[in-house]
């Protein structure tokens, strides 16, 4: 019961985790312009993974994505790359851990290998809220490190970024706890007595019990212990 619902639970939170990732890789505002010394501004900025955009006082937005590739920064490029392998390691991880449900009847598949399958879609959803986390840090360095005006800071992606990588790995790890508890449950249910079958040299004994001669007599007792039948050996 205790793997059951650490399974479901993990299931639950890698779902999160993933929409998480998912919404933040495809959020804007990954950096956004710092207000703190200009306040009233009629023009603000900000920029994600795929466009740049900006938002007039009068609340026109207009965004551009980016038409190169080889231009942008190679720790872009490698963040997209983070964010999208993530997103694609726990999308099937999510797929796996779906079939690995104890609570889903499919055929006859054994215990063992939906603890096998549970034990996998755990790893690669690890990986995936590894990824996520590298990917949002990444960027966050390339923010602190840029020295250029106006000055960018943490945009609302990010903090979605860290918050669906975190609930993704421990999401990941309570699948792998889960897997665990359900290879000791499949281990304790198919104990049994061994049986050892006999071998050549095996002696067997006689029985020297001794028989009941001819022409004796032999009473058959019902139940309440009276004497109903008789019986004469010929």
């Amino acid at each position: 019961m205790a793997a059951t619902l650490c399974q479901v639970m993990g299931f639950i939170l890698s779902l999160l985790g993933l929409a998480g990732i998912i919404a933040a890789t495809g959020m804007d505002q990954w950096a956004t312009e710092d207000l703190y010394d200009n306040i009233v501004t009629a023009v603000f900025s900000y920029s994600g993974l795929w466009n740049s955009c900006v938002r007039q006082s009068s609340g026109f937005t207009e965004c551009r994505p980016y038409f190169t590739i080889l231009g942008l920064p190679a720790l872009l490029q490698a963040v997209r790359a983070l964010m999208i392998v993530g997103i694609v390691l726990g999308a099937i991880g999510v797929v796996i851990a779906i079939f690995a449900l104890k609570c889903l009847k499919m055929g006859n598949m054994e215990d063992s290998i939906k603890a096998t399958m549970t034990l996998t879609a755990g790893i690669m959803i690890i990986l995936a809220g590894v990824c996520g986390i590298a990917g949002v840090s990444a960027f966050a360095n390339l923010i602190v490190q840029r020295t250029l005006t106006p000055r960018y800071t943490f945009g609302p992606a990010l903090f979605v970024g860290w918050i669906g990588g975190a609930v993704l790995f421990i999401g990941g790890i309570m699948l792998c706890l889960a897997c665990r508890g359900m290879s000791s449950e499949a281990t304790q249910r198919y104990d049994g007595m061994a049986y050892k079958a006999a071998s050549h040299h095996t002696i067997y004994k006689s029985d020297t019990r001794p028989r009941p001669a001819f022409n004796d007599s032999y009473k058959a007792h019902s139940v309440d212990g009276r004497s109903n039948q008789r019986f004469d050996y010929v």
